[in-house]
């Protein structure tokens, strides 16, 4: 029997950095054919200043229209229709946020069922990011704990430069597992290790989490990693072997940080990844065929509003 994994897909990585806007209903269309095709877990929107993230000033709008267009409940599905398997379980969107103007609309748009934070362990990226200091974003990080659970909401927190960063600044295993053992004392139980520069080698990336893992069991802790095409598969294998069952990735890979400084390190595709991952004997549980709709509209996006093509 395949192993199950946790995968989350992206598109909000993907799309935030885009120089052209893509029309909101043809995001939500989107987020609908990643449901439809088994995509449970989908990292959509952000609740950023559209002053600096013009691609995301629609979020709620996108979210009132996906909310539409799937049936409200599994008592509503008939299941004589070929999608009402893939749509009986309501997906669990994430809404990231960096402030606490953020975190109220995140929190006032219905269908957001968790909140993402990316905690930077770079003083550097933070600042640059957030605009905040270590003690600032901890306090933010508290915030959104308890008001998460109020509102009966999840978290995950992404730890930003987690394998390193490109500003010499102190970096090491501990650093990161000094960053974890404070979010599982203020109870955050789903924290994802970005590879925020995409600078770090498969067997840096199986280390890490091997060293991490045991030491923090109340935590689900995925990888959001960042790659050059060449280099995708063995790093999600080295993650996978390490022991981490929960992966962040966006369909063409198409996004990343801006910061890396090579035009061919992004997110990593999440056919690579599912190609990977079957090597390995997983299932993430995709609809093959409604996979190829989906990545079709990818790769739409990516010659419309990003003028970029394929890299293979």
């Amino acid at each position: 029997m395949a192993e199950v994994v946790k995968l989350i897909e992206c598109p909000r990585d993907a799309w935030q950095g885009l120089p052209d806007l893509i029309p909101t209903e043809y995001k939500a269309e989107y987020l609908k054919q990643l449901v439809l095709a088994g995509f449970q877990h989908i990292d959509a929107l952000s609740f950023v200043s559209p002053k600096h993230v013009k691609q995301m000033a629609d979020s709620e709008d996108v979210m009132a229209r996906l909310n539409a267009s799937l049936p409200p409940s599994a008592a509503d599905h008939d299941k004589s229709r070929p999608d009402a398997g893939a749509t009986a379980k309501a997906p669990e969107i994430i809404g990231i946020v960096v402030n606490e103007k953020g975190l109220e609309r995140a929190l006032a748009t219905p269908g957001v069922r968790t909140i993402g934070y990316p905690y930077s362990i770079s003083a550097y990226f933070r600042r640059a990011n957030a605009n905040m200091t270590r003690n600032e974003s901890r306090l933010f990080v508290e915030k959104l704990r308890k008001e998460t659970l109020v509102a009966g909401k999840d978290l995950v927190v992404y730890i930003s430069m987690a394998f390193g960063n490109p500003y010499d600044e102190p970096w090491g295993p501990e650093i990161v597992a000094d960053a974890l053992a404070w979010l599982e004392g203020i109870r955050v139980r789903t924290v994802s290790l970005a590879d925020t520069v995409g600078t770090a080698s498969p067997e840096l990336v199986g280390e890490l989490y091997r060293q991490v893992k045991d030491e923090f069991r109340g935590i689900e802790l995925g990888v959001h990693l960042h790659s050059r095409p060449e280099d995708a598969e063995t790093k999600i294998l080295a993650a996978y072997e390490a022991g981490c069952r929960r992966f962040d990735s966006a369909l063409t890979g198409l996004g990343g940080c801006p910061f890396a400084g090579d035009h061919l390190v992004g997110n990593i595709a999440t056919e690579e990844v599912l190609a990977a991952l079957e090597k390995a004997g997983a299932d993430p549980g995709i609809d093959s065929e409604r996979l190829e709709t989906v990545l079709g509209m990818a790769a739409e996006i990516r010659r419309k509003y990003a003028h970029a093509p394929l890299v293979n």
